[in-house]
């Protein structure tokens, strides 16, 4: 049975087409991952088909009474709530179905025995739909998700309105997991998890009995998770069965076989032109060469796929830096109140350490801390001499209708128009990208950007803040290079332990300094 089914779309921002007449459909219970390079639709195509956009041709079709539940890269909480109110507003309909019952008790006090019959009848359906839905044991349910997902370390009563960035994405996650949806859209949803609640979510959509359709970059979580992968690529989409690894070795036959036929159609091409060029001059041979001719203007011509231009990351190397790049000497950090235990870790130049944990342990606050932005909660920090920061934050504003161009050019002022064009481009963004606003780019599009001023500033230190988060492979894999061959000195915040176990000589464990209890 076809839960979705998207027929001949197509749609574009201004002169960038983003899709040409692409169809979809999806069966229930299949597992779906959405692949592409940054910026091919990816999260353009979950805007389309939940309705948020409106595609400039084609059509949307879901079927009937299906339950949507979609998560994307920028959905918010209500502020006030705690964590559990908004696990629990997932069975909201299952709490209005138990106020209806105790309405309809009240209402059989005072009743004609006709109506009673009914009400009785109407409270037995209704109680029917709790039992059949688990009502009496959502606390339970709430409790496993938020187990799972680590909620529970950070506290169920703990108001939404104070946790971090990842936390929020885990209890927007968490109770879109409870929802049980008749299809699951998911985009990124490992980007704020660490390695212990990827692994349970892992395992959740193994189990997961209904549809779900997953854009990620994470390629081991992919692989383990999906049976069916739609690659896009040229405004088209295409379906191959099995995980990523599948996808890969099909993809890759199917590249070879065309570039071989496209040889052979180059071969024959130049023959025929050069059999025309020789003798349509010729009253003997010029039917021959009209004959070539229309066989030439007839040619089904192969188009070979235009490879998108890859990034070139080279972080520019600063003047030397001290030996102690920084010192913390009891440091508390936190806001209004301590996140961690007094704090000792030294930093020396060339080392590059990786800091992990889970979230809301204060890793993007260290960072902070370390800059200034932000006053140790309590202690001291001591910074060495001769430091030039680069700085990659986690997230950029929502709200930047600045070009990439202008974006690129405030932060370097002393750049012409071709060495902005150039430095953009180098991270892998095309001309349209680079003349686009900056709200308008994929997620993958911004983090490029976002890379390209920190490459462009002479650092001796990078404190880098997730900065794979949002990115394809190709720029994951070449960020990797980078920073291996980076002479600097690096402090990364990853939860991809394959990305950061080939970078890092140290692993500072979060964990080991934090107030919470495990």
């Amino acid at each position: 049975m076809s839960i979705l089914t998207v027929k001949n779309i197509s749609h574009g921002f201004g002169d960038r087409a983003i899709f040409e007449d692409v169809s979809f459909r999806l069966l229930k219970g299949e597992h779906v991952g959405i692949i592409g390079a940054n910026g091919e639709g990816k999260s353009t195509f979950m805007n389309i088909v939940t309705g948020k956009l409106q595609p400039d041709e084609g059509t949307v079709e879901w079927a009937n009474r299906v339950r949507v539940g979609y998560l994307d890269q920028h959905s918010s909480l209500e502020r006030g709530a705690t964590i559990q109110d908004v696990l629990r507003s997932a069975f909201q309909y299952l709490y209005d179905m138990e106020a209806e019952i105790l309405s309809i008790g009240e209402r059989m006090g005072s009743c004609s025995e006709e109506e009673l019959y009914k009400l009785m009848d109407d409270m037995g359906t209704l109680q029917d739909i709790l039992d059949h839905n688990g009502f009496y044991v959502i606390d339970a349910r709430v409790e496993e998700v938020a187990k799972g997902l680590g909620l529970k370390d950070v506290g169920l009563e703990k108001s939404v309105d104070e946790l971090s960035g990842g936390q929020r994405s885990k209890v927007l996650l968490g109770k879109l997991l409870l929802e049980s949806p008749d299809i699951l859209l998911l985009d990124e949803p490992t980007n704020y998890l660490d390695e212990e609640h990827i692994s349970w979510l892992k395992i959740y959509l193994q189990n997961y009995e209904n549809a779900f359709m997953l854009i990620s970059h994470d390629i081991p979580f992919i692989n383990e998770v999906v049976n069916l992968i739609y690659h896009m690529e040229n405004r088209a989409l295409n379906r191959y069965v099995g995980n990523y690894d599948d996808f890969q070795t099909v993809y890759e036959a199917k590249k070879r076989q065309m570039e071989s036929a496209y040889e052979r159609q180059q071969q024959e091409i130049n023959k025929l032109e050069d059999f025309i060029a020789r003798n349509k001059a010729r009253v003997a041979t010029s039917n021959m060469a009209k004959s070539r001719q229309k066989k030439l203007d007839k040619m089904d011509k192969i188009e070979l796929t235009k490879d998108k231009p890859k990034p070139t990351f080279t972080f520019k190397l600063g003047k030397t830096s001290g030996k102690m790049i920084f010192r913390t000497d009891n440091l508390v950090i936190g806001y209004d109140e301590p996140l961690t235990k007094p704090v000792n870790v030294y930093l020396e130049k060339g080392m590059k350490v990786a800091l992990t944990g889970a979230n809301g342990l204060g890793k993007s606050t260290l960072l902070k801390s370390l800059l200034g932005l932000i006053p140790p909660y309590s202690g001291d920090i001591e910074m060495g001499e001769n430091i030039e920061i680069g700085y990659f934050e986690q997230e950029g504003s929502r709200d930047n209708y600045k070009t990439c161009i202008e974006d690129f050019w405030e932060a370097y002022p002393g750049y012409n128009q071709y060495e902005v064009r150039s430095a953009l481009a180098r991270c892998g963004l095309t001309t349209k990208h680079i003349e686009s606003k900056v709200v308008v780019l994929s997620g993958g599009e911004q983090a490029k950007v976002r890379l390209a001023k920190v490459i462009n500033r002479d650092s001796n230190v990078l404190l880098l803040d997730e900065p794979t988060n949002h990115l394809d492979q190709d720029a994951k894999d070449e960020l990797k290079r980078a920073l291996q061959e980076y002479k600097g000195t690096i402090l990364l915040v990853s939860h991809e332990k394959e990305f950061y176990e080939d970078i890092a000589t140290h692993i500072w464990n979060c964990e080991d300094w934090t107030r919470k209890v495990f």
